[in-house]
């Protein structure tokens, strides 16, 4: 095997120090001209490519690069709408600071740690819409700054920026309710880890993630404001994804009638929904009501345009990188507002 060339081996062929050798790559304008090509004669000769980057950044103690850290598996930041949407406004506030964005995911908790403790960043943005507490808690051990997104969290010492869960579910519900619609179902993402399929209200209470379960005490508390009462708004449990999403729906339809009203906790769920309603012939809003939560750019162009409590993402996003690439002093508590975007996928019951 071929020996690897270093920095001191191009210092002894060039006949000068390891420091003139090192200064002549990292601090070239204090070394005379003629030692810098003699030392720059003697790296070619040498197959020598130069100090690595990592070390001379990891010396400074700055790599003026931001981790962005989830429990889902890495086509996640690809595949979902709101994902895709918080990153864009991440990486724009990332190109004005000349930053670069590592993603840190898993398919497991022993490589989530791993990678979080093996990315070579200044700081870390966790997206917390599910295992934001185990986030927080391995971003704790790695001693590095960090910004949680939509988590519930009690604890003083922890950053986070998000938005009122339970208020954005009831400004949905409220919506709903006002057009007339009483015979509603919710549309949920995963209460704990792995689970697909019918809530009960113990499961509620029981809920592992905080924001699944504020937001579906928050739809709950919208309709009651019209007289439905939350034992008779079912509630089935998804993973965020086409497949289970199905399950819901035919779980919904399977006596033919089905609800007026889907309340669904995410764009992803919303347009999932919209393609197997128009697959199934039944008409939005015609038929059922469909409405959203996150205001992705998919929704304004979808057929039809979805109803949505849109988060604001970029200012999020943008806040979330301020924050670690400006230097957190003190822990900051920031509270961000929704904005109820009513389009073409709401409406009337028929007949109501």
């Amino acid at each position: 095997m071929n020996r690897v060339v270093k920095l001191s081996d191009v210092a002894k062929a060039a006949d000068v120090s390891q420091g003139t050798a090192s200064n002549a790559f990292n601090r070239p304008e204090i070394v005379r001209a003629e030692v810098r090509e003699k030392v720059e004669a003697a790296a070619r000769a040498l197959g020598y490519a130069g100090p690595d980057p990592k070390g001379r950044l990891l010396r400074a103690g700055k790599v003026n690069a931001i981790g962005v850290a989830t429990t889902e598996t890495l086509d996640y930041f690809f595949a979902d709408p709101y994902a895709r949407a918080m990153m864009a406004s991440i990486s724009a506030a990332c190109d004005v600071h000349g930053a670069g964005i590592s993603l840190i995911s898993a398919a497991n908790d022993e490589k989530l740690a791993w990678n979080i403790q093996s990315a070579i960043v200044d700081g870390l943005i966790l997206l917390c819409i599910e295992g934001g507490e185990r986030l927080v808690e391995l971003s704790r051990e790695r001693r590095l700054p960090f910004v949680a997104l939509q988590l519930d969290a009690s604890d003083a010492t922890i950053s986070t920026i998000g938005v009122d869960e339970f208020d954005g579910a009831r400004t949905a519900a409220r919506h709903i309710g006002a057009l007339g619609h009483r015979d509603a179902a919710i549309l949920a993402f995963e209460l704990v880890d792995d689970r697909v399929g019918p809530v009960t209200p113990d499961q509620i209470e029981a809920a592992l993630y905080s924001v699944t379960r504020n937001r579906i005490r928050g739809f709950q508390a919208g309709l009651a404001e019209f007289g439905v009462d939350p034992a008779d708004v079912p509630v089935f449990e998804t993973v965020n994804d086409g497949p289970s999403v199905a399950l819901a729906l035919e779980s919904f339809y399977a006596d033919g009638r089905g609800p007026t009203a889907l309340l669904c906790m995410s764009d992803r769920i919303a347009l999932t929904a919209l393609n197997w309603l128009r697959a199934k012939g039944i008409s939005v809003p015609g038929d059922v009501s469909v409405i959203g939560f996150d205001g992705v750019p998919e929704g304004a162009v979808s057929d039809p345009p979805l109803t949505t409590v849109a988060q604001p993402i970029a200012q999020m996003g943008r806040m979330a990188a301020e924050m670690i690439l400006e230097g957190i002093e003190a822990p900051r508590h920031e509270r961000v507002e929704v904005d109820l975007i009513v389009r073409q996928s709401t409406a009337p019951p028929r007949g109501g």
